[in-house]
């Protein structure tokens, strides 16, 4: 059922929560999105078990390596190191994971990884902004693994083009997921799995619209209440009217092994 409250009272709230971390608890009852089927919290989990040294690259808020460590209990790995390179989310990411040892490095998303060749035989990520397949090549040891969760193509893009118009195809195809097994062979590694899905989201109410473009930034780049003011009103109206906005999100797993 669409929110009774009004347009300005939606958004408000929308624009007032804060956006550190990777915690969507707020979204509960104003939007959902279908998981993959893989689960990757709990698998990383699993594999959290069998490592010895384990890195977590662009961890935002640290949740999901939090989620994964608790699950594995005392059998994870003696050595788990993350990195993040939004200032608020390293603060975020630090609070959570230091009760666990773990140390979050500050590091830029696209700068080379601050360790040293060969260091873990387990690099993990969900959501990397990009793969950066020579740095992952590089610190994993031999016989060592990266897995992950990516976002793949044209991924909300329902959501994006409703704000920004029609993409060009290029932008639409950009994260193919065999263009990324491409560059992750072309660096030397071995494609042992890769799994894609295309997954249902539903906003319920123009406030989760909002929260969810302050909170994912490049969605829509620049976005602001003030800039989009009517097309946030057409929205609203839109879901009054016919429903929740439906989008699609879309996902891949990459099980990865370096020779």
């Amino acid at each position: 059922m669409a929110d009774v409250r009004s347009f300005d009272e939606l958004v408000a709230e929308g624009a007032s929560v804060p956006t550190e971390g990777w915690d969507f608890s707020w979204f509960e009852g104003r939007a959902t999105e279908a998981r993959p089927s893989w689960g990757y919290a709990r698998s990383m989990a699993g594999r959290l078990a069998g490592a010895t040294a384990v890195l977590d690259v662009q961890t935002g808020g640290g949740e999901v390596l939090d989620f994964a460590l608790a699950a594995t209990g005392p059998d994870r790995a003696p050595l788990v190191v993350a990195t993040e390179g939004w200032a608020p989310n390293v603060a975020e990411a630090t609070r959570l994971l230091r009760p666990r040892g773990v140390p979050v490095v500050a590091s830029a998303d696209e700068a080379p990884l601050p360790f040293a060749d060969g260091a873990f035989d387990l690099v993990v990520s969900r959501h990397p902004v990009e793969p950066h397949w020579d740095e992952v090549a590089r610190v994993l040891a031999p016989g060592g693994s990266y897995f992950a969760q990516h976002v793949g193509p044209a991924s909300v893009f329902e959501l994006i083009e409703f704000f920004l118009g029609p993409l060009p195809e290029e932008t639409r195809r950009h994260r193919r997921p065999e263009r990324e097994r491409a560059d992750a062979e072309a660096a030397g590694l071995e494609v042992v799995e890769l799994r894609a899905e295309r997954l249902r989201m539903e906003f319920f109410d123009v406030g989760a619209v909002v929260h969810f473009l302050r909170k994912v930034v490049w969605m829509v780049p620049g976005f602001t209440v003030e800039a989009y003011r009517d097309r946030l009103r057409d929205l609203h109206e839109r879901i009054q009217a016919d429903g929740p906005f439906v989008a699609h999100s879309s996902r891949h797993l990459f099980d990865v092994r370096k020779p």
